[in-house]
């Protein structure tokens, strides 16, 4: 078998700067390398991104789980690692053109989300067996550093999950998220 290469491809979103990115692919006869990241892709496809890489995290999460919503002030890259999830972003930047606009989207392996300065992210993790889900930063996280946190339980924004979610179950969402204000409640 030749090898299929199939390229990276990035695709605007309804949020300002919210980048869906799906990543180049070689898959032969012994399974697939995927680039996660490299700097000269993204350049080829006009895709800005930071110099360098602070911290690189991985989370594995429980099916049915949801993290987030987290708009700290940071660049952040994510994608996942092994398994699927469902992942959810709202605009939380005062004075941007799309301001609480929020998108939804299925993600599996190959899929990687840009996520800018003060857009929140959020995710599920809808695989059998949890996901394995990916997050570079441009800076460190520290505590109390700037940021917005939104509960991913707001009724306004009527965020679809996929699994049925039981708010006061700590297996699925930590206190700190099911508490978080809501968007329009001085997030």
């Amino acid at each position: 078998m030749a090898a299929q290469i199939n390229p990276m491809t990035v695709e605007a979103t309804a949020i300002d700067g919210l980048l869906a990115i799906t990543t180049k692919a070689v898959t032969d006869e012994r399974g697939t390398v995927r680039e996660f990241f490299r700097t000269s892709g993204f350049a080829e496809l006009d895709v800005a991104v930071p110099d360098r890489w602070s911290q690189i995290n991985m989370t594995w999460t429980r099916r049915g789980a949801v993290r987030g919503l987290h708009g700290e002030s940071m660049t952040k890259l994510v994608g996942l690692a092994w398994g699927s999830a469902f992942g959810a972003y709202l605009d939380a930047r005062p004075g941007s053109s799309t301001y609480g606009v929020h998108v939804t989207m299925r993600l599996e392996v190959g899929t990687q989300v840009l996520v800018p300065p003060g857009v929140c992210n959020g995710f599920q993790a809808t695989s059998e067996g949890g996901c394995q889900y990916l997050y570079c930063f441009d800076a460190e996280w520290v505590p109390g550093m700037p940021g917005v946190s939104v509960t991913p339980l707001d009724p306004q924004l009527a965020i679809p999950w996929p699994i049925d979610l039981d708010p006061a179950d700590p297996a699925l969402i930590s206190a700190k998220d099911a508490q978080a204000p809501a968007f329009g409640a001085g997030a």
